[in-house]
């Protein structure tokens, strides 16, 4: 006879219930102990998290301890009071450009005609006269010199009247309310134009948004000279050494010239010049200025990392201009005397500025100076 199966055993897997549950108990241990190793393995990752973020504000701090710039007012640190580089052998720290065989392209420091133009134009503006010729036109640009009475209502307003002294205006510039001043173009040196405007509505609260009416005098209309030889012997002869408009215009170009081949030599020299090894001290101080100039200027530092970084750019740029021009000036055998030098700095600027800046520094302007002098002056 078959024995009868026990009632203890689960019959779709054959496995008793005792044996189920302990296989239940031990997944559940299982689980637990994962859950268990998952937390602590949580837990250590969240520290060490913190614990890095502390080690790098930490570590940050103490770089920028190291790093940081203290700003500086000493504008001649790092300077001998010749203007030279502190310990600096100039010859050995900078690998000159070939500064004495330069080819000059004639088209690149050529005066362009746009420029002489300008330059002679804004010049005769300065010798602007008023003129009360009627058969001159305003036009859009026009300088001219009006009266004025202004009314709301047929009543005079306060700032409304020139009180007859004579106001200069130009044509477009917006200083009048709304198209005042188009309200004038084409009329003439005499006229008596009457000028209708509103006032905007942000305007003071007294004349917000009201209708005025302006009776206006045009009184005449600024007008520069023509450059003509007259112009020139009576005006410019004495100042500028020439007698014709001719040659106004040729020293003129010869200025434009001059100054293009100085910064194209400069420029040139500069790019083509290599600095070997910096002056370490003179670097720090140059940061230490510039950082004080940037504070002054309201300069705002939001990454005080990524500003040292530029602060150190820009004081080597600055430290490699200083060193070419003295090793330029070094090299070619240029001299000047110092201490006459600063004396006559104290005469032309006054001691205050000259002790704020130190003999030092202002000496190295004048070894810049004398260099680039002497650069231009091989190429004239």
């Amino acid at each position: 006879m078959e024995k009868k199966k026990s009632a203890r055993v689960n019959e779709s897997t054959g496995v008793s219930k005792s044996k189920a549950k302990r296989e239940a108990r031990k997944k559940q241990a299982r689980k637990e102990k994962r859950d268990a190793n998952a937390a602590r393995i949580t837990g250590i990752t969240v520290t060490t998290v913190i614990a890095l973020a502390i080690l790098l504000l930490v570590g940050k701090q103490l770089y920028l301890m190291m790093i940081r710039t203290t700003p500086s007012t000493d504008y001649s640190a790092g300077l001998t009071d010749d203007g030279r580089i502190e310990n600096a052998d100039l010859a050995a720290m900078v690998s000159l450009a070939d500064y004495k065989n330069i080819t000059v392209p004639a088209d690149e420091v050529a005066a362009t005609a746009e420029e002489v133009d300008d330059e002679i134009d804004s010049m005769l503006e300065s010798y602007k006269e008023l003129s009360t010729d009627e058969q001159r036109v305003i036009a859009d640009g026009d300088e001219v010199n009006i009266d004025f009475v202004g009314t709301v209502d047929g009543v005079e307003f306060d700032g409304g009247n020139s009180g007859g002294a004579g106001y200069d205006l130009t044509i477009g510039s917006g200083s009048f309310v709304d198209d005042f001043e188009q309200q004038l173009i084409g009329h003439k040196p005499g006229d008596e134009v009457t000028v209708e405007v509103t006032f905007p509505e942000d305007y003071n609260e007294e004349m917000a948004g009201k209708d005025a009416v302006f009776a206006v005098t045009v009184n005449g209309i600024q007008v520069a000279p023509e450059l003509t030889d007259a112009f020139v012997a009576e005006n410019l002869a004495d100042t500028e050494g020439v007698s014709t408009a001719a040659e106004y215009r040729a020293s003129v170009e010869d200025e434009f010239y001059q100054e293009h081949l100085r910064d194209y030599l400069t420029t040139y020299v500069l790019e083509n010049s290599t600095v070997n090894t910096y002056p370490d001290k003179y670097v720090k101080a140059t940061k230490s200025v510039m950082k004080n100039d940037d504070e002054n200027s309201g300069m705002v530092m939001e990454d005080e990392i990524a500003y040292e970084q530029d602060l150190t750019q820009r004081a080597k740029d600055s430290v490699k201009e200083v060193m070419v021009y003295q090793a330029v000036f070094e090299d070619a055998g240029l001299s000047f005397d110092a201490d006459a030098y600063y004396n006559e700095q104290i005469e032309a600027m006054g001691e205050e500025y000259v002790k704020m800046y130190g003999a030092g520094y202002l000496a190295q302007g004048q070894i810049k100076e004398m260099a680039t002098e002497y650069l231009v002056g091989l190429y004239q």
